[in-house]
């Protein structure tokens, strides 16, 4: 009898641990479906090209309809990336001349204008370093802009110069 007391709790031992082993490895497993896409940033400007003539020194040129020397060129900045955007603008000096405030010798002022521009335009000066033009633009969504070039007072140079303009998307 004694025996058979020892093998009986040998054998429930060997009962609780096997169950005891089995509960802790027993766990419930759920999963979390999570999806992700990579951003894209990405602006296209239309028709993407100004072409201001020859100018005067002195004088100006706008891409708005309602001035008297504009050119009815107005620009389109698209998001076309997927997600919301903040569009920046900026200039760059030419190979002679300067990007500044305000025309002087030998430089060369260059502005842009989001709202009323064919009626009161509000200009904005360009500079070399990136200016808000929309704080927050959605996907698809289009932001027109004018630009106003206003030639040096005085230059040596009368040769075609290339004053580009930059439209960058950036996270809003």
């Amino acid at each position: 009898m004694i025996k058979a007391k020892k093998f009986f709790a040998v054998f429930l031992l060997a009962v609780i641990f096997f169950w005891a082993v089995k509960l802790i490895k027993a766990a419930e497993e759920s999963s979390v479906t999570a999806t992700v896409t990579a951003q894209s940033l990405s602006v296209s400007v239309a028709d993407g090209t100004v072409s201001y003539g020859v100018l005067g020194v002195g004088t100006s040129a706008t891409t708005a309809t309602g001035d008297g020397d504009a050119l009815s060129d107005s620009q389109d900045a698209v998001n076309i990336g997927n997600t919301a955007e903040k569009f920046n603008v900026r200039g760059q000096d030419s190979t002679n001349w300067t990007l500044g405030a305000s025309p002087g010798s030998e430089i060369y002022s260059h502005d842009f204008c989001t709202s009323s521009c064919d009626a009161s335009p509000s200009w904005t000066a360009l500079t070399t370093a990136n200016t808000t033009l929309v704080a927050s633009i959605g996907i698809g969504s289009t932001q027109n802009f004018d630009l106003r070039l206003r030639m040096p007072s005085s230059t040596s140079t009368y040769t075609s110069q290339t004053v580009s303009v930059t439209v960058q998307a950036t996270t809003p």
